[in-house]
């Protein structure tokens, strides 16, 4: 399928330059039948019946084959839930947090998901440590900061797969490596000297950053699904959090989590429901559901699971995901080259984005959020970010070159 006829089945693309697909993606015109069709299904059967109730549990495990398709991993892996957050707090939540445990943040997470550690902090008295992933952008080693943030008794990182904020993108897999495996030499036989007793204290050795057990790592991937190929099974990460709406261009309301075999031992449910509970015929609860699905809660809006896959599917007709990554990298350094050609524009990285998210400043003393709203009436949508200030761009693998130039010429004039 062409670009341009591609384009023609979005129908937020035909009066606008669209740079917001990491806020939310436009829904295509096959994912809006797709809803409308489903809900005009369930309301001819009866929206509580026995007919309904089959197509709502065939429904969900065709959702879940789809998103587990996309993530290479199995499909009982795979909650639905409604967004990015939920997901991260079914994570969050559901660790057995015992006073003084720590919790690993870095300094680049949303607003949403330190709110949420802020609460796991002032209620189970943990201890919570930043690692300052912003600062290695354009220079620096981020697995190595996470390495030496690590304490004896972090039991968790939280981290972005792509920075929200600036675009940049994280080793994953060399990051879940350095947070599963404790180190094989304490560091006490490194200096030939004989083991202290826990906690390792000693003159010259107090706090020293060792982890000795595995830690959980949560990823907020809300930047990452429908941008990158994955294998989340390779990259051995143990919480995915993820969310329709914005790559993969599918409804708002409809996100999920993956968890992998290893966490799921360990991780309770927080929020409890009918959809993630067995019982017997007398309806007395035996116990939680197999895989993931346990973190499932009651009613949703069903007619959004056909509208998502009909989303990814629409993907897969322009071309597979390694495709779809090429094109969104060649455009989002187009991007980042016009723009770094003005002189009143400081793009935030050095060189050629990684991804979608191309994140700049302007010089010439205009405020931000004034930039942005004088291109919204031109209609030429992008976003301000408040850390670090700046103006963020995103482009699709559909994105135009014509829309750049729209976009950087508008920009070039102020």
């Amino acid at each position: 399928m062409t670009k341009d006829n591609h384009r023609q089945q979005f129908p937020a693309l035909a009066n606008k330059a669209y740079f917001n697909y990491g806020g939310q993606g436009p829904l295509p015109e096959p994912a809006l039948e797709a809803i409308y069709e489903a809900y005009k299904r369930v309301q001819l059967g009866g929206p509580f019946s026995g007919e309904v109730g089959a197509w709502v549990v065939q429904e969900a495990m065709l959702t879940r084959r789809a998103i587990a398709s996309e993530l290479a991993v199995p499909a009982e892996t795979i909650a639905l839930t409604e967004d990015v957050t939920v997901g991260c707090n079914i994570a969050l939540w559901g660790i057995d947090w015992q006073a003084g445990d720590r919790l690993l943040l870095s300094d680049c997470e949303h607003p949403g998901i330190v709110a949420s550690v802020m609460e796991l902090q002032r209620r189970f008295n943990i201890e919570v440590d930043v690692c300052p992933l912003a600062a290695t952008l354009n220079e620096g080693d981020p697995v190595q900061v996470i390495a030496d943030s690590l304490q004896p008794n972090t039991r968790l990182l939280v981290i972005s797969h792509i920075l929200w904020n600036t675009g940049q993108v994280l080793p994953l897999a060399e990051i879940v490596k350095v947070c599963h495996e404790p180190p094989l030499t304490p560091p006490w036989q490194v200096l030939n000297e004989p083991p202290l007793t826990p906690p390792y204290q000693g003159e010259g050795q107090e706090d020293l950053p060792v982890n000795n057990h595995k830690v959980r790592v949560l990823v907020d991937a809300a930047q990452s699904v429908g941008v990158l190929p994955l294998n989340l099974i390779e990259s051995g990460v143990d919480f995915y959090a993820f969310t329709g709406h914005k790559w993969w261009c599918g409804p708002e309301g409809l996100g999920g989590l993956y968890v992998s075999a290893d966490a799921l031992v360990d991780l309770q449910p927080v929020f409890i429901g009918w959809r993630g509970i067995v019982t017997d015929s007398s309806a007395k609860v035996l116990g939680w559901k197999p895989g993931s699905q346990r973190y499932e809660i009651a009613t949703s809006a069903y007619p959004l699971y056909s509208g998502l896959r009909s989303a990814i599917a629409l993907q897969h007709e322009w071309g597979a995901i390694e495709q779809r990554y090429a094109e969104i990298c060649r455009l989002s350094k187009y991007l980042w080259q016009r723009l770094s050609e003005i002189s009143h524009v400081e793009c935030l990285r050095k060189s050629a984005p990684e991804a979608g998210l191309v994140s700049f400043r302007l010089t010439n003393g205009m405020p931000h959020n004034q930039l942005v709203g004088l291109l919204e009436k031109q209609g030429i949508m992008v976003r301000t970010i408040l850390n670090p200030d700046c103006v963020r761009a995103c482009v699709h693998y559909f994105t135009t070159e014509a829309e750049i130039d729209r976009l950087v010429g508008a920009i070039a004039i102020l």
